[in-house]
């Protein structure tokens, strides 16, 4: 009973002064309140080199998402894969005063000198996917040699000793960086390897029926090839025909890459394409949302400085991934119709 009174006394103790104790002062952060001021009313406009495909589509929701959240105005634009229609399309966004422009660069130089118009009228410009020759207030993306790397260590798996060590690439354009620089890392990996050759390397200008035709006159002349890289998901699909007719599939590896929307997992399950080094497009979302906080916030004028943020990435291939391992377009358009 002695015991069972002190107990009894120390929580009557602790009960009166946690009914004493002064509630905790407020901290009164003005964090938040900051974030929102610096976003809030701002426009944002994303201008991919086409709002027809999973990327730009993916960017899309995932950036206009967040900002809309944050009390912000976000907008696309759609040049339609056309270069002039997107320098129109950049100059009308230019004197509209937006506080952002987001442009996914289809060359080095076409939008060089509309970017340098944009920061000198106060508008921060980021890069995304693409780069330009003209560094921007940020780059968010992949770092293309290290992806061009990643494909040609894929290519290896199937191209080793005993094979014809023969490869074939399906480059997109000549005048775009994310293929230059791809090739380059590609290259960067088949010098190391004395067994390893390019026995073909045409361009697909991002079309997938002129990857399909390139490809099968590429396995027409080199029938012996291990494995095809081609630098888009989106013209994989018609180097995987070009592989199908040729009554190559299983025998000829085929390597991409793409945004890892579901369509690549779904590629990947079936055996349409063997490996897969994805740009990760909600990471890159992720990254291009925190660079416009951060340049909102910070005052300094546009072109005071430049930010390079680029996305981790790793191959693929069919034991990797599991239910949810790709985003969805359809989870994300119903999603956004729930919303609304």
């Amino acid at each position: 009973m002695h015991t069972r009174g002190n107990i009894l006394k120390v929580a009557a103790c602790a009960l009166a002064f946690a009914v004493a104790a002064p509630a905790p002062a407020q901290l009164n952060d003005p964090g938040p309140e900051r974030a929102r001021e610096t976003m809030e009313g701002k426009r944002v406009v994303l201008m991919p080199m086409a709002m027809g495909f999973d990327l730009a589509q993916g960017w899309a929701y995932y950036i206009g998402k967040e900002v809309r959240s944050y009390g912000g105005i976000f907008e696309t634009r759609d040049p339609n894969w056309s270069v002039e229609a997107g320098a129109q399309a950049l100059t009308d966004v230019i004197a509209s005063k937006p506080a952002v422009i987001i442009v996914h660069n289809p060359d080095l130089q076409s939008y060089v000198k509309l970017f340098k118009r944009a920061q000198k009228a106060g508008i921060y410009v980021i890069q995304i996917d693409n780069r330009s020759a003209y560094p921007t207030d940020a780059f968010l993306g992949s770092n293309w040699e290290t992806l061009g790397e990643l494909e040609a260590t894929a290519a290896l798996d199937h191209c080793g000793e005993g094979t014809s060590g023969k490869i074939g690439l399906i480059q997109g354009e000549e005048v775009n960086a994310s293929s230059i620089d791809q090739y380059h890392g590609i290259m960067n990996i088949v010098s190391q390897h004395d067994h390893l050759s390019i026995a073909a390397k045409p361009y697909s200008d991002w079309d997938a029926t002129k990857a399909q035709a390139v490809a099968t006159t590429m396995l027409q002349q080199h029938p012996d090839l291990c494995a095809i890289i081609d630098f888009w998901d989106g013209t994989a699909v018609g180097t995987a025909a070009a592989i199908r007719a040729a009554g190559k599939t299983g025998e000829i590896a085929l390597i991409t890459t793409g945004g890892g929307e579901e369509v690549d997992c779904k590629m990947l399950e079936e055996g349409t394409i063997d490996a897969l080094v994805s740009t990760e497009v909600p990471k890159q979302s992720q990254a291009v949302n925190a660079t416009i906080k951060t340049l909102l916030q910070s005052g300094l004028p546009p072109g005071t400085m430049t930010i390079f943020n680029y996305t981790h990435e790793t191959i693929t291939t069919k034991e990797d991934i599991y239910p949810g391992f790709c985003w969805s377009l359809k989870r994300n358009a119903a999603s956004a119709a729930n919303a609304s």
